[in-house]
This record gives C-alpha cells, structure tokens and sequence, in this order.
C-alpha cells in the first residue's frame, strides 16, 4: 500500500521544538520533490518547506524562514521537518506530500499545537 505517514506533532510551548517525520511505505522516495504543508483552522493549506530530489536546494516559507529546516534521508525513505523557536501562529495541521512526474501523495497530516 503506497502511504506516506507523519509523526512528530504534538503540544509545545511557544519558544520550543519539535521534529516532525514522514515515513514514505510501499514506494522509494527517491527522485521525489518533497514538501511540507501546513493548514490552520479556517484556512487554506499552505506550502512551508520544499526540497528537491537530490536534497540539494531547500525553500521555505517567509513565515518560517531561520527556524524551520527541511532534509530527506532517502536510505530510510523519510523526510523531516524540524522546527525551532515555534510561535502561536505555527499552531496547525502538518501534511507531508511527495510528488514526482504524475505521481502526487499526501500523508494523513499531524497536530502542532504551540501554546502556553
């Protein structure tokens, strides 16, 4: 079964951490360009991370830029979103998604919640 599976969500304080994971099974993500997504209650879904298949070039957000860091590990088949000195406004739904000529997976997202 071709899937791709986030972990790593949670509830932190403002100032923290956390690692988000996506484990891609059924399928190499390999040659893949991998993103992560996140979606705030009542609003649309928006890209925060963008990394190409060689891990070479990186993109990020405004929002997160010098705090976010996305990287891929193609020997495990997992891609990674860490995330410093998180904010309020970072509290959302993470989705990780693979897309690679017509081939377009989404994972089933994970809860950041950043509060006091």
């Amino acid at each position: 079964q071709v899937q791709l599976v986030e972990s790593g969500g949670g509830l932190v304080q403002p100032g923290g951490s956390l690692r988000l994971s996506c484990a891609a099974n059924g399928f190499s993500l390999s040659g893949y360009t991998l993103r992560w997504y996140h979606q705030a209650p009542g609003k649309e879904r928006e890209q925060v991370a963008y990394i190409t298949p060689s891990g070479a070039y990186t993109d990020y957000a405004e929002s997160v830029k010098g705090r976010f860091t996305i990287s891929r590990d193609n020997a495990k088949n997992t891609v990674y979103l860490q995330m410093n000195n998180l904010k309020s406004d970072d509290t959302a739904v993470y989705f990780c998604n693979a897309r690679k000529w017509a081939n377009d997976y989404w994972g089933q997202g994970t809860q950041v919640t950043v509060s006091s």
